[in-house]
């Protein structure tokens, strides 16, 4: 598939926007009471995370060969 400039740099925008609200999310659920009560929800971010950041890196390996 062929992506613009453009349209890679806002995806990598939007991308960073969801990773610090996902590092947030953990941080919260991390300062719970019992933080172990939130296991799944925990794993589930942070899977996620590392997701998103391999997303990012593509990206800009993209940006960098146009």
């Amino acid at each position: 598939m062929e992506y613009t400039r453009d349209g890679l740099v806002e995806a990598r925008r939007q991308i960073d926007s969801t990773l610090h609200k996902l590092r947030e999310t953990v941080k919260t659920l991390q300062g719970k009471e019992n933080p172990g009560r939130y296991k799944s929800q925990i794993t589930l971010a942070e899977r996620r995370i590392r997701a998103f950041e391999l997303a990012n890196f593509l990206i800009e390996r993209e940006i960098d060969d146009m």
